[in-house]
């Protein structure tokens, strides 16, 4: 039962994903609150190592929610399901692209699926911010009662320095990774 429940779990996040992993990030954490399968910080550590693996982001953080539910056949049931989908869409687009390809209706939907896309991942960006940086309160009102006890300026520090390496340095992810892992034990 559990690996249906996690195979339809991940067909339906696949299905209505579109703009890549960070868009799925808020799906999946939705799925798992939904069933209670793990906490936010066990969500959060998974989303990490996700980013840290080689291979989409979507697929990997569906891989260790599967694994963390049911092991190896869970594991399996939430990589089918969340690539599944995609699959069976790229089957029918490459049967009917010719046909659609101009077409105002699709363009449409495209144009509207555009901005969700960005909000999605705008609710990643939250997500993770109240999982590292600020307080959940932060973004509520008691904001402009006291916002400085609601961050959390060390791991701010850290954030900035990723920034910093990143554009200015042109550190790589990878590095970048290790790097505040480093940073993360010596001052957080």
């Amino acid at each position: 039962m559990v690996l249906i429940k996690l195979f339809y779990i991940f067909f339906k996040i696949g299905m209505f994903a579109f703009g890549g992993g960070y868009v799925i990030l808020p799906m999946i954490y939705q799925e798992i609150q939904m069933f209670n399968l793990m906490s936010v910080d066990e969500f959060s550590d998974i989303v990490a190592l996700s980013q840290m693996t080689p291979g989409p982001i979507a697929i990997n953080a569906a891989t260790f929610v599967g694994y963390k539910s049911d092991g190896f056949w869970g594991a399996c049931a939430a990589t089918i399901g969340v690539t599944l989908p995609a699959f069976i869409i790229m089957l029918l687009i490459i049967a009917f692209i010719n046909k659609f390809k101009e077409s105002e209706i699709v363009q449409a939907v495209l144009k509207g699926i555009r901005p969700a896309t960005v909000g999605l991942i705008a609710t990643a960006i939250i997500f993770f911010s109240e999982a590292s940086i600020v307080k959940k309160e932060f973004f509520t009102l008691q904001l402009f009662q006291n916002p400085f006890i609601l961050i959390n300026f060390k791991a701010c520090i850290i954030f900035a320095l990723t920034i910093f390496g990143a554009k200015v340095f042109k550190i790589g992810p990878i590095m970048l990774t290790i790097l505040a892992g480093i940073l993360g034990v010596i001052i957080l």
